[in-house]
């Protein structure tokens, strides 16, 4: 079975919406064929990204280090499947699908699966929280990370109906 009429399997199995992709604006990301180990986490789990993106990940850890910032990871890489079950789990938890797809994008739809996003943190403050934007760290990336071909991929009031995500970081090359 093609990915496409996985996806479209998968969005039915755990009731979300038919025309999320239209509704959304967002892109269907392809499981990439060229991802490498970037290290850990800070929860000590083994991460990866696409081989392009994971360059430029280090390029932007080693420039904020050399400028006295901490860029910590919290996740990169995560598989289609990964993503089914995490909303999975919130479903089961009784989360409305439509108060989860704020949060947590569709399976396929991911930037994550894609193999070319970041959430992070830094060094004293819980992962994936807005706290995260009144860091030294939130600071830095707005101004630098673009240097290093990294998009703040949620900012406020985005037009794909996502949550602010201060943390969420995806590297988009310049064409």
């Amino acid at each position: 079975m093609a990915e496409s009429n996985v996806i479209v399997a998968l969005h039915q199995r755990l009731g979300i919406p038919a025309d999320y992709a239209a509704g959304t604006g967002l892109f269907q990301q392809r499981t990439p064929n060229d991802l490498v180990d970037i290290g850990v986490d800070v929860f000590d789990r083994p991460q990866r990204l696409r081989m392009e993106a994971a360059n430029a990940w280090t390029g932007l850890v080693e420039a904020a280090s050399l400028d006295g910032v901490t860029v910590q990871l919290v996740s990169a890489y995560r598989s289609l499947e990964y993503q089914v079950n995490l909303i999975q789990r919130k479903v089961e938890a009784g989360e409305s699908i439509g108060e989860i797809l704020t949060r947590i994008a569709a399976p396929g739809y991911s930037e994550h699966q894609g193999g070319c996003a970041v959430d992070v943190t830094s060094p004293g403050i819980d992962s994936l929280t807005e706290v995260f934007e009144e860091t030294q760290a939130f600071c830095w990336l707005v101004a630098s990370a673009a240097d290093h071909q990294f998009v703040l991929s949620y900012p406020r009031s985005n037009p794909y109906g996502v949550i602010y995500e201060p943390w969420h970081w995806c590297y988009r090359p310049i064409e």
